[in-house]
């Protein structure tokens, strides 16, 4: 799915279902997809529960709104941010909502802003009801989001602790990256096959949009590679080159032993 880093979007977190430790990855991320000039946080602010949130809400320039909890048992946070939501989509201001939630509550708003012709993205954990994250064009794990961030602090720390002396260090192994599974593999190998042209290749920029309808979940760094290029190479299902015309373009053909028949 193609991405316009400036459009104007609007961000709201319901505090309850998401964790302080991911606002530095969520503010990257959004920053690929436009500028959010709405950012509000949504939770009951005099419990102890939000604490965490405090400390960096002034740093991101996030807005806290007050929401009491009338009854016990009842979510009364994710009225508000539907509320507050709706109102912000009718005044036509924005090309997309970024949602911060793992509750299903939320399916039910993803789709009927994108029934207005609005995109919207999800950010939850990985135990995210279905419905929701279908509900969205686009969905972001939170282990996505805080994992590049928590290994420079541990490398941080890891350096900070490092003794005086010098000592022969031991080789490190090296990451595994996560092999797709059935399932992935048949979703490229249809993506390949709907966006190619008449010579069998495909805009992977195209091929990424596609992947995106089927499932908004599917992102390289679920599968442990930063990029849909690096993770299409590793798949061993298309042999991979640069458009003639357009050095930065890059195509997409499936192999002879993937096409219609994927592993």
């Amino acid at each position: 799915m193609a991405t316009d880093n400036s459009a104007t979007l609007a961000l709201l977190i319901d505090g309850d279902n998401a964790s302080p430790k991911i606002v530095v990855g969520l503010m990257a991320e959004i920053a690929n997809y436009g500028i959010a000039s709405v950012k509000r946080i949504y939770g009951d602010w005099t419990g102890p529960n939000l604490k965490g949130w405090k400390e960096c809400l002034l740093e991101h320039s996030i807005q806290p709104i007050q929401q009491f909890a009338y009854t016990t048992g009842k979510n009364a946070t994710d009225g508000a941010m539907i509320i507050d939501a709706m109102d912000l989509l009718y005044t036509g201001r924005f090309s997309g909502f970024c949602i911060v939630s793992s509750d299903s509550d939320f399916a039910r708003l993803a789709a009927r802003i994108r029934e207005q012709g609005v995109t919207v993205y999800g950010f939850g954990e990985r135990k995210t009801p279905r419905p929701f994250i279908t509900a969205c064009d686009k969905f972001v794990y939170f282990d996505v989001l805080s994992a590049p961030v928590e290994e420079i602090e541990e490398a941080a720390v890891a350096d900070r602790q490092k003794p005086t002396e010098v000592k022969p260090a031991a080789a490190k192994p090296v990451p595994r990256k996560a092999g797709l599974d059935k399932a992935a593999r048949a979703m490229l190998t249809k993506a390949v096959i709907a966006t190619a042209d008449e010579d069998g290749r495909a805009n992977l920029s195209q091929v990424g949009g596609h992947l995106a309808k089927q499932a908004p979940d599917f992102d390289a760094r679920n599968y442990g590679f930063p990029r849909l290029s690096d993770l299409v190479r590793a798949s061993g299902l298309v042999d991979v080159e640069r458009a003639a015309d357009n050095p930065k373009a890059i195509l997409v053909r499936l192999k002879k032993t993937s096409a219609g028949n994927p592993k």
